[in-house]
């Protein structure tokens, strides 16, 4: 690991001072689950940390927003809010329980106690080439992909002008967007709001990164949820397929949410996570649903149609079929209807 320079502000302004205006010179260091593996691979090698530790109440902490009158109610958490107590959170787990249960899923105990919401966003992704220090990849300077030809069982399948096929690593992500979340972020000019829909990108080079930030830029919040104008409940759910339930990855993550009037789905939402070098958000797969009494036909039809565009690679069709499973689970678990699904799929 390069030797670098520990900083510990008080204050957001702080840390954004003493962030480069350009990527690799400096880091930014929450938990460190993700930052310290990237330094010991050589990966990352700044010459500046800055510790977020010492930033102020609201930047660990989560506030419900709820006017008088107004429901459902929003949540702002802050980047620094651990994993756990996401997941743990009574409020969040009654009325958005697809964040608190992706949040659950993350890791082990140890690795939600230490790691963030910010940093889970944020973090660099998991592709075995891009995290092996001798592979000269695209996004470490080279030529090529080498998962576009190598092993890429794990990779992206909606893989559609990109260059680099690795998958969004974030858990937490794909619910949030179908709950139409945004991140309030801190730089040199101040504050602004991104869309959590258009917080990520699909980089293609050193000097980009897996999110829209500028390098001297800090998320400090995101916010989700709010009241409805039907002042209906928002149903929603995120179903994760990994290789076993212990700690591992997400091979494929579906995230829904809409309302149900009667028994009909509105303003539905279909993200998907693991699968695209952004959170891929199924709109074929929602335009199937919208309007339609959520049945176990009609999940399993807005799960086949999620899968419209994928172009998978050598090794990863069978994610497909996940996909369709996936949604469908995700759809019949946030309307209520997991009990029948346990039992027929």
């Amino acid at each position: 690991m390069k030797n670098f320079t520990y900083y510990r502000p008080t204050t957001a302004e702080q840390a954004v001072g003493l962030l480069a205006a350009e990527w690799g010179q400096t880091e930014l260091l929450a938990g460190g689950t993700d930052l310290l593996d990237l330094q010991k691979e050589y990966i990352a090698q700044p010459d500046k940390v800055i510790s977020l530790s010492g930033l102020g109440k609201e930047f660990a902490s989560i506030g419900e927003i709820a006017p008088p009158g107004a429901f459902p109610p929003s949540f702002t958490v802050g980047a620094g809010v651990k994993l756990a107590e996401i997941a743990g959170n009574a409020r969040i787990r009654e009325i958005y329980p697809a964040v608190s249960s992706a949040a659950g899923l993350i890791g082990g105990p140890q690795i939600r106690n230490m790691g963030t919401l910010g940093g889970n966003l944020c973090q660099r992704n998991r592709c075995w080439y891009f995290r092996d220090e001798p592979t000269v990849c695209l996004l470490k300077g080279g030529k090529k992909c080498y998962a576009t030809d190598g092993e890429n069982r794990y990779h992206a399948i909606f893989t559609q002008g990109h260059p680099c096929v690795i998958v969004s690593p974030s858990t937490v992500a794909p619910p949030l967007i179908a709950l139409g979340a945004t991140a309030k972020v801190l730089g040199p000019k101040g504050t602004r709001e991104v869309k959590l829909a258009e917080f990520f990108r699909a980089p293609k080079a050193p000097d980009e990164r897996e999110h829209v930030l500028a390098p001297n830029e800090v998320v400090l919040s995101v916010t989700f949820g709010g009241a409805s104008d039907q002042f209906l409940k928002v149903q929603n759910a995120s179903y994760e397929v990994r290789h076993k339930q212990s700690y591992d990855w997400p091979l494929v993550q579906a995230a829904v949410a809409f309302k149900l009037d009667g028994n009909r789905a509105s303003n539905v939402s279909v993200v998907l996570g693991h699968v695209a070098p952004t959170p891929h958000v199924a709109v074929d797969a929602a335009a199937a649903l919208e309007g339609k009494e959520v049945t176990e036909s009609t999940a399993a039809a807005a799960g086949k149609l999620a899968t419209a565009g994928a172009k998978p690679l050598s090794q990863n069709e069978y994610k497909l079929k996940l996909i369709e499973v996936a949604v469908k689970r995700a759809i019949l678990t946030a309307a209520g209807a997991s009990k029948y699904w346990e039992v027929q799929a």
